[in-house]
């Protein structure tokens, strides 16, 4: 019998952040509506600083919450899944962190940092936005040709937010290194992130785990599911030792 897919949910849980309180609906729905069953581990995210943390799931998803009890273990995780090609999801702080991991570790921007955590840094990849997002709800524009395109199916859409900082500068540089921004607000803002050549690995500034009720979980959480279980079924049909 085929075991489910493992997923490592990264963040430090609390019942007063409206997206932590979504996900048990939402591996419910995946499994009744979509026959996509996941094992959940909640990874608090000092416990992800253990190297290997989230190394044998079959997917990674690094959740809102921030500022996170510790920066490093979140980091080391969303490294960890880049690095060993597992599915990853990144969604508020989630991509907040995965550009901030990429610039750091390969783009060269070893002090490069987040305003949230470490305000008085010279350097902000990650800044206060100009208006605050919290309770927004807007217009993502998604290119196309884009893994983003390809699961929301459609080059645009409407989006919950719950956010009050988003990446600024160096953006070209992480362009250069090969991190692909696929989605954009009406005013150029990016809202997506990706990683050609990744077998899935997608963030987005706004919060898909908020889409209606939780009851039919956003294309994205669905995708990376797929994805989870694709990896889960390859990983089992491998030789063992």
């Amino acid at each position: 019998m085929t075991s489910a897919a493992r997923i490592a949910l990264v963040g430090d849980r609390s019942p007063s952040v409206v997206s932590h309180t979504r996900i048990p609906r939402l591996l419910d729905a995946l499994a009744d509506r979509d026959r996509l069953v996941l094992d959940a581990y909640w990874i608090p995210s000092e416990d992800a600083a253990a190297e290997g943390a989230v190394s044998g799931f079959d997917a990674v998803w690094v959740l809102p919450g921030s500022p996170y009890h510790s920066e490093e273990g979140v980091l080391e995780a969303i490294r960890t899944a880049r690095v060993e090609g597992i599915p990853f999801l990144g969604t508020c702080a989630g991509l907040q962190h995965a550009l901030l991991e990429y610039a750091r570790n390969v783009c060269g921007l070893a002090r490069v940092a987040h305003a949230e955590t470490d305000p008085d840094a010279e350097d902000f990849l990650i800044e206060p936005l100009a208006c605050s997002l919290v309770g927004h709800e807007g217009v993502v524009v998604v290119e196309p040709g884009s893994l983003a395109q390809s699961v929301i199916g459609s080059e645009r859409t409407v989006e919950r937010y719950f956010c009050a900082y988003g990446p600024s500068r160096h953006l070209d540089t992480l362009r250069a290194h090969g991190m692909r921004f696929s989605g954009y607000d009406e005013d150029g803002h990016v809202r997506i992130a990706e990683l050609p050549g990744h077998p899935f690995f997608l963030a987005s500034l706004f919060q898909p785990e908020l889409s209606g009720d939780g009851s039919r979980p956003h294309p994205m959480v669905r995708a990376l599911a797929r994805a989870a279980v694709a990896h889960a079924a390859l990983r089992e049909a491998q030789p063992a030792g």
